[in-house]
């Protein structure tokens, strides 16, 4: 099932938050994404929707009667899409709610974002084709996919409880590590940190354990998407990933945006969702008309570096890449078709991450192992700073955004993250 347009989403329509009439912002009155935040002194978070450089306190407004993010997500999408009409129209230019509502919002410069809903647990899907492929030539150059890889959704579940907000620091993480020719393993901090450019999948509303959720069902229980950053110590998973796949690896930190854009505000960029010529067709339970018809998302992705040298030296962050997420080799829906064919229980602020989002092109790699080939190609930044890996005091940022003609730019705001020196042993 996927939304259909409404006023909501008419091009033309202007707010009285003058900020969200910027061309160039992520928040314009067509976006009205969710999140949580808190003012300065206060220890309890609110529900709030972004619009322009403001964000609107849904409980102050008497729109929500909860500040509980999670009880919202569950309450389904028809309960979604009324309060998106309700704040869509209080925000508009002309609206008599005007006076009621900015007593209501806050610049978003002066409260601190959270964690966008409390996350109970973490999938991390694979669908990123082009980034399989690319990394498994580093490995298998005449077999880079392997056999199931175009039938099944790949995916292993991780761990909640190291997923942080956008402005994440986390320390350069230890684990073991062997060299081809080292005799045994060492105990030590990674050599090769990485980022990996992922979008989020916020599920909103649960399903019973024992009950799979169909592909005609399955936009239903999802609230939206965010920015992702699975960060990864390439060189401790080469040691450690097999057979179990990847543990120490990537459980010290992930990174989220703090603002979750709902499928409703993503409609007008709905794309059909096609496989390449002579690749198979989803089993039955993978596939429907409506995911053939309209299952993609055109969401430009892009990844930016600023080094502890940039920023000493007063100079902005660099794009290393871009993507789109139209290349995911499985769709929102499939995805939750496929973790719940075995009746396995979803529950509100489960997030699914897509894997790592990469472009065909060799310059749009998702990831720092792409971009150099396992390291072997060094890239030289306009500082004249040089990287194969990140080093201590980089600063990662993702961004995302939607734009065509006839729409307005839906922006997901910033995903940034800093690695820091390891601990001392």
């Amino acid at each position: 099932m996927t939304a259909s347009l409404d006023d909501t989403h008419d091009p033309d329509l202007q707010s009285w938050v003058e900020s969200a009439n910027d061309q160039a912002t992520d928040f314009p009155i067509q976006n009205l994404p969710f999140g949580r935040f808190r003012t300065p002194g206060s220890d309890e978070w609110h529900i709030g929707v972004a619009i322009g450089d403001k964000v609107l306190d849904l409980n102050k407004t008497k729109l929500v009667d909860t500040n509980d993010m999670n009880c919202l997500m569950s309450a389904g999408v028809n309960v979604r899409k009324s309060l998106r009409q309700k704040i869509s129209t209080g925000l508009r230019r002309g609206s008599d709610q005007q006076a009621s509502l900015q007593a209501a919002l806050y610049s978003q410069s002066e409260v601190e974002m959270g964690l966008p809903c409390q996350i109970g647990d973490y999938t991390d899907f694979y669908t990123g084709i082009h980034h399989a492929t690319t990394v498994g030539k580093l490995f298998r150059p005449d077999n880079p996919l392997m056999p199931n890889y175009k039938w099944v959704p790949i995916g292993y579940h991780g761990r909640a409880s190291s997923i942080g907000v956008s402005g994440q620091t986390f320390l350069r993480p230890s684990g073991q590590t062997k060299g081809p020719d080292d005799p045994a393993p060492t105990l030590s901090p990674s050599r090769r940190m990485d980022y990996e450019l992922e979008l989020g999948i916020f599920v909103g509303k649960d399903n019973a354990l024992g009950e799979p959720v169909s592909m005609a069902a399955a936009e239903e229980h999802v609230f939206g998407l965010a920015l992702l950053n699975d960060w990864s110590a390439r060189d401790i998973q080469a040691w450690e990933y097999q057979p179990l796949g990847p543990f120490l690896a990537k459980n010290f930190a992930s990174t989220v945006s703090p603002w979750i854009v709902t499928m409703e505000a993503l409609q007008p960029f709905r794309i059909p969702f096609q496989r390449p010529e002579g690749d198979p067709q989803p089993l039955p339970y993978l596939d429907s008309p409506v995911n053939r018809e309209s299952g993609g998302i055109d969401i430009k992705l892009e990844v930016w570096l600023q080094t502890e040298g940039m920023r000493k030296a007063g100079l902005p962050a660099q794009r290393l890449s871009y993507s789109n997420f139209s290349d995911a080799y499985w769709t929102v829906s499939q995805l939750i078709a496929h973790h719940t064919v075995n009746g396995c229980n979803l529950q509100p602020g489960d997030l699914l991450g897509s894997g790592t989002i990469s472009g065909p092109a060799g310059e749009q790699g998702g990831s720092l192992l792409e971009l150099t080939m396992g390291g072997k190609q060094v890239i030289t930044l306009s500082n004249g700073e040089t990287r194969t890996f990140l080093e201590d005091g980089d600063t990662v940022i993702l961004r995302a955004y939607c734009e065509k003609p006839g729409a307005r730019r839906i922006g997901f705001g910033e995903c940034k993250g800093t690695l820091l020196a390891a601990r001392q042993q």
